[in-house]
């Protein structure tokens, strides 16, 4: 275990260090010490290693991430896990809002509650929410899967493209295209494997599906003023 304390190392030193780290290096496991919510730590890695985060984290921790495994023993600030292309980042708190945002692949758990515009603009990102999700999540969301095991807030999924959402409790409101749609076979196969790998217990078969009605995909003259 390397161990890195944020009181004696600066921010910048850090990141270098993990951004230095390679397929082929033989130190896999990181621990940061003392982050007391600084900004960007651990953007931008590519390498199968595993970060472990000690405390909670400001704005962008894990943006970009590759490959890499990120712990984050606390809540998180805005954009987290931000065009994250694969690679797992873990929440034990909450996180703030637009966290996972543009996100192209990997797994982001977050244990606690996330704020609003959660998965907004995914594309291709899974995302588990073991708690309540605030208003306009998955705004123009393409692709990728948003599960929600508490509550979703208000216009849930506006101009949604091809992106699956799964939420077990209440939604407040859904929004422009977004509709409940039927949960088959293949979604409760997909919603398992997810369950099972953000260590949630809850089953598929309590959730909702919703998706996108596809009528804006095209242009109508009658929405034309």
């Amino acid at each position: 275990m390397q161990t890195i304390d944020l009181q004696e190392t600066g921010l910048r030193d850090l990141n270098q260090t993990l951004h230095a780290q390679s397929e082929t290096t033989n130190q896999t496991a990181w621990e940061i010490l003392n982050p007391k919510g600084a900004h960007a730590i651990a953007c931008g890695l590519d390498a199968p290693i595993e970060v472990t985060v000690k405390g909670s984290t400001g704005y962008y921790c894990g943006g970009m991430n590759k490959q890499a495994t990120i712990n984050i023993h606390g809540s998180a600030g805005p954009g987290v896990a931000e065009n994250m292309m694969s690679g797992t980042v873990i929440i034990e708190g909450d996180a703030s809002q637009y966290a996972g945002a543009t996100g192209n692949g990997g797994l982001l758990v977050i244990k606690g509650n996330a704020s609003s515009r959660c998965g907004i603009a995914m594309k291709g990102i899974d995302i588990v929410v073991h708690g309540n999700i605030g208003h306009m999540s998955a705004f123009m969301a393409q692709s990728g899967n948003l599960v929600v095991c508490g509550d979703a807030g208000d216009a849930l999924g506006d101009s949604l493209y091809e992106a699956r959402l799964f939420v077990r409790g209440s939604v407040k409101s859904l929004g422009a295209d977004c509709i409940q749609k039927e949960m088959r076979p293949e979604h409760l196969a997909l919603l398992a494997d997810l369950l099972e790998r953000a260590g949630c217990d809850a089953k598929p078969e309590e959730f909702t599906r919703y998706g996108s009605a596809r009528k804006l995909y095209h242009f109508n003259i009658d929405n034309a003023y």
